[in-house]
C-alpha cells in the first residue's frame, strides 16, 4: 500500500491528512517512484488554503510536484531508466506519497553528488528562477537586483545570474548576509532607505530587478533604479504586475507561460543537477519532517525557515 497526503476542503495546514492508497503501477511512458524526500514550495500552501489554483473540490486533493527517490518500476516504452535508478522529480503531481506514478518527462537522473533532500529542493525554485532570468535576457554586464534573496528561489536566482556573468546584488535580513555573500551577491537589508541603499551597493546602476518578496517595497524600488520597466520581473504580485507595467511570471498571472518559457523551465532542473555534480551550485537544506508530520511542516512553511522544507516519507 501507499500513504498520500490529500485535502478535501480549502483551509489551513490541519485540512491536510495521511490517507492509505493501493500501490500504483506505471503505464505506457510512465515510472513508479519510492519517494526519498518530497520538497514543501509556497505554492503548495497556496493551493491547500485555496488562495491559488482550480475552484470547489469534488474529491480529495494530492499536493506536491517536486521529490526525490528511486525508480521501482518502469512502464512499456520507457528507455533509459530502469528500477534501481536515483532520480529527481519535477512537475508531478501527488509527491507528498511514500510511491508516486509519474511520466518520464518528469524524471532527471540524480547524481550521487546530490542527496534526496538536495534534489526534492530543486524543482519549482531553479525552474522560476532560470526561467525567469533567461525572460529577463541576464547576462555579462547586467547589475541584477534579487529580493528575497535568502529564499529559494532568490538563492537560485542568485547563482545563475553570476554564472551567466552578472553582478548581482540581493535584499534579505542582515541575519541572512553571509549566505548570500557564498552564493555570490552583494546583500543589502530591506526596509526604510532600500533605494538609496541598493544605490550605494551599485554605483554603476542596476539593469534587472527580480520580486520573490512581494512587498510594495520590492516593486517601488525595482521601478526607481532599474531604467526599462520591461526588464523588472515579480513572481509574486502577477495580477498588479500590469498595472506597475512590469512582468509578471507565476504569482498569479494572468499571462500563461509561453511554449519557450515552459521549455526553459523544464530545462532548468537538468542544468542545475550537471551544476551541482561540478560543485558550482548549492542548495540550502531545511527542516526535515517526517510524512505524516506534513501538517506540522506547512505550519513552518507558513512561520519561515531558513533553507528547503522537506517531506521524509
Amino acid at each position: 500500500m501507499t500513504h498520500a497526503i490529500v485535502y478535501s476542503e480549502h483551509g489551513g495546514p490541519d485540512v491536510l491528512r495521511l490517507i492509505e492508497l493501493d500501490t500504483p503501477a506505471p503505464g505506457p511512458g510512465q515510472v513508479a517512484v519510492r519517494v526519498e524526500a518530497a520538497g514543501v514550495n509556497p505554492i503548495d500552501g497556496k493551493l491547500r488554503s485555496g488562495l491559488r489554483g482550480p475552484g470547489p473540490m469534488t474529491a480529495p486533493r494530492r499536493i506536491g510536484n517536486d521529490g526525490a527517490g528511486v525508480i521501482t518500476a518502469v512502464g512499456e516504452g520507457v528507455d533509459g531508466f530502469r528500477p534501481g535508478d536515483e532520480v529527481v522529480l519535477f512537475g508531478a503531481s501527488g509527491v507528498y506519497a511514500t510511491d508516486v506514478v509519474v511520466t518520464v518527462s518528469a524524471v532527471q537522473p540524480r547524481p550521487p553528488q546530490v542527496s534526496a533532500a538536495q534534489g526534492a529542493a530543486l524543482g519549482i525554485p531553479v525552474g522560476t528562477a532560470y526561467q525567469s532570468l533567461r525572460s529577463l535576457a541576464v547576462g555579462p554586464g547586467d547589475t541584477v537586483l534579487v529580493h528575497a534573496g535568502s529564499g529559494a528561489v532568490g538563492q537560485a536566482a542568485i547563482q545563475l545570474a553570476a554564472l551567466w556573468g552578472a553582478t548581482v546584488i540581493a535584499t534579505a535580513s542582515p541575519a541572512r548576509f553571509d549566505r548570500l555573500r557564498e552564493l555570490g551577491a552583494v546583500p543589502v537589508a530591506y526596509g526604510d532607505g532600500l533605494e538609496e541603499r541598493v544605490r550605494a551597493a551599485a554605483p554603476q546602476g542596476v539593469t534587472v530587478a527580480l520580486d520573490a518578496a512581494g512587498t510594495d517595497e520590492a516593486i517601488q524600488t525595482s521601478l526607481a533604479v532599474v531604467a526599462d520597466p520591461t526588464r523588472i520581473a515579480t513572481i509574486v504580485r502577477g495580477p498588479d504586475a500590469a498595472g506597475f507595467g512590469i512582468r509578471a511570471f507565476s504569482g498569479g498571472s494572468p499571462e500563461p507561460l509561453t511554449d519557450q518559457q515552459q521549455a526553459w523551465r523544464a530545462e532548468a532542473v537538468p542544468v542545475v543537477l550537471a551544476l551541482m555534480a561540478a560543485g558550482r551550485f548549492t542548495v540550502e537544506v531545511g527542516p526535515e519532517f517526517a510524512l505524516a508530520d506534513a501538517v506540522e511542516a506547512h505550519r513552518v512553511l507558513a512561520s519561515g525557515a531558513n533553507g528547503k522544507i522537506t517531506l521524509v516519507p
